[in-house]
């Protein structure tokens, strides 16, 4: 028998399991490790996948502008990896992408097949974002939007990753 799989938005104590799903993936270059207070600051944007109470995945939603948002820090612990859990965490970030409003949804990675099966596309550039929009985005300090926007400064950190969008 197997055990339910359910998505619940996190919570402050979910952190700490959190850093421990990227820690080992961190360490592999798959995803930048982050400081504790930076994820207590984006705890409402983050979903945790529990199986029988154990925190076995998680993900963020990061809104970028009126209708574009970004799935990130979606990991899943190494046991669970294949059995749907990242699957199940990108469709409940998408239908909260949906309920927000957003129109486009951005993520940098090295799964490019699987953020396929998710109707991904390998993007070429930004798309036709108007110039103020553009200009706006810029201002942002967040990496996430520089990634999006493929900005040299954080090319180190964009290394062998792919910047793939959905449109919704």
């Amino acid at each position: 028998m197997t055990s339910a799989l359910t998505i619940r938005p996190a919570r402050t104590p979910d952190v700490s399991a959190i850093k421990n799903l990227v820690a080992p993936l961190a360490e592999q270059r798959i995803l930048i490790s982050k400081e504790s207070v930076t994820y207590f600051e984006a705890i409402q944007e983050f979903l945790i996948a529990e199986i029988d109470g154990e925190i076995v995945g998680c993900g963020a939603l990061h809104v970028m502008w009126e209708d574009l948002a970004e799935i990130r820090t979606l990991a899943s612990a190494d046991a669970w990896r294949g059995q749907g859990v990242g699957h199940a965490l990108v469709e409940r970030l998408l239908a909260k992408a949906r309920e927000l409003g957003v129109s486009r949804v951005f993520c940098l990675t090295f799964e490019v097949d699987f953020f396929t099966r998710h109707g991904f596309e390998v993007m070429a550039d930004q798309g036709a974002l108007d110039p103020a929009v553009y200009s706006e985005l810029l201002r942002s300090a967040d990496e996430g939007v520089a990634e999006f926007l493929d900005l040299a400064r954080v090319k180190p950190n964009t290394l062998g990753n792919t910047r793939m969008i959905r449109h919704l």
